[in-house]
């Protein structure tokens, strides 16, 4: 009687438990309440930095690309450190201008025109794996690649996006 009692014990024990949530609820338990973009690139476990954007409005992507691990450690740091600086720099005045600025570790970005139709930025093969990506959608990107000083990047920046307010509004040429 006490080893049927005690089997009947340790079959309801489990079902007794409090269910446990479903493996999405899970994941959301962990992951911080304020789930927007940082500038933290080098955080290759995050997968929304992995994932590849769709860009909709005028952005400047920052990337930082899986082949810069091919660097020696004291560059890639001292890359990272010079990219991350530059651009906290020039946030302020990217926001001012109503500029989103997003960063990702994916090779492609896409970018979203009339009738939504998207086109691939391919990133990979590059003369450097990070740097900056300036998208206006309706026209062609420029690419960035290395590190720029913050006034040269805003300087890259004002003339992409025509930020000037002495220059006449001209739309950039697409070069064969």
């Amino acid at each position: 009687m006490k080893s049927a009692t005690w089997g009947l014990l340790l079959l309801l024990a489990p079902a007794c438990r409090a269910p446990a949530p479903p493996a999405r609820a899970r994941r959301a338990l962990h992951a911080p309440r304020d789930v927007r973009d940082t500038l933290a690139l080098r955080d290759s476990a995050r997968s929304v930095l992995r994932r590849p954007r769709v860009i909709r409005v005028p952005t400047v992507v920052v990337f930082w690309l899986a082949a810069a691990d091919t660097l020696s450690t004291g560059d890639a740091s001292s890359a990272y450190d010079d990219l991350s600086y530059y651009t906290e720099q020039v946030a302020p005045d990217l926001k001012d201008a109503g500029i989103a600025i997003v960063p990702t570790t994916a090779d492609t970005v896409y970018v979203e025109g009339p009738a939504h139709r998207r086109r691939p930025v391919v990133l990979s093969g590059l003369d450097y794996p990070y740097g900056y990506v300036l998208i206006d959608p309706g026209g062609p990107e420029r690419i960035l690649t290395g590190i720029y000083s913050d006034d040269d990047l805003l300087d890259e920046i004002d003339a992409y996006f025509d930020l000037d307010q002495d220059s006449t509004s001209v739309s950039p040429r697409v070069a064969t």
